[in-house]
């Protein structure tokens, strides 16, 4: 049975609180959310073994990290971490179906990978996600992993425009040094299709990026998800402390 976070303790007054599944229970309400945004709302064509759901098998291997409204008693947020002891366990990180992970050789004992974040609709206020980022930091610090790694979405709704204009803006700041960048296995053209206009970054990128975060290429296309991916890698060491404290507890 998995350790409830420390953030758990929130003050009573507070909407929501985050903690980690301690149960197939609590792990069954992230999949179903997770099913509830991926496939239902944003159309992600997911197999899966339990219908209503969306199980992997990377799942056994993860923390769940979830965000409970505490009125209802729903989750309403969720994140899910493979830790470098896991992923040796499973074989690999989720990221590499996507990326070539060579370059990060050096640094899988001690990185852990992010995935599967999603937010229900009707909580999308910023709020859920601040939560999600207080645990991570909490699970962060108890395990005293220095690195964070994870596949950043963006929508291919229009063609990969958007995906194109993101990776550039984030290109042109936060590019990762040549040690730690990845080759996408299913490359998506940005150079054809940037058409040189500003993007409004999403938000959970937005987020990456303001804790410190660096983006390691080009994006990967995910024909499931129907999502252009960037790999974002967050060394601890480097995290933007005046950005953090409005999650670090």
């Amino acid at each position: 049975m998995l350790e409830r976070l420390s953030t758990t303790q929130t003050l009573a007054s507070a909407r929501y609180h985050v903690s980690l599944a301690v149960d197939d229970a609590e792990i069954r309400e992230a999949q179903r959310l997770r099913y509830k945004v991926f496939v239902e709302e944003m159309g992600a064509h997911l197999p899966t073994v339990l219908p209503g759901y969306d199980i992997d098998l990377y799942d056994p291997y993860c923390d769940h990290l979830l965000v409970r409204e505490l009125a209802g008693g729903e989750v309403v947020g969720t994140y899910r971490i493979l830790s470098p002891e896991s992923a040796q366990r499973v074989g690999s990180y989720y990221a590499e179906q996507e990326f070539d992970l060579t370059r990060f050789h050096f640094l899988r004992p001690r990185m852990a990978e992010l995935g599967r974040s999603c937010v229900h609709p009707a909580h999308r206020s910023g709020t859920v996600l601040a939560r999600l980022w207080m645990g991570l930091a909490d699970y962060m610090t108890r395990y005293g992993y220095d690195y964070v790694v994870g596949c950043a979405s963006i929508s291919m709704a229009d063609g990969g425009h958007l995906a194109a204009r993101v990776h550039r803006q984030l290109a042109e700041r936060f590019l990762a040094p040549i040690e730690w960048r990845v080759t996408p296995r299913n490359h998506l053209p940005v150079d054809l299709l940037d058409d040189g206009q500003a993007a409004n970054l999403p938000s959970l990128i937005k987020g990456y990026s303001r804790m410190g975060a660096l983006v390691c290429g080009e994006p990967a296309w995910d024909p499931d998800f129907n999502t252009a991916d960037l790999l974002m890698l967050l060394p601890m060491a480097q995290l933007n402390r005046s950005y953090a404290r409005h999650f670090i507890s």
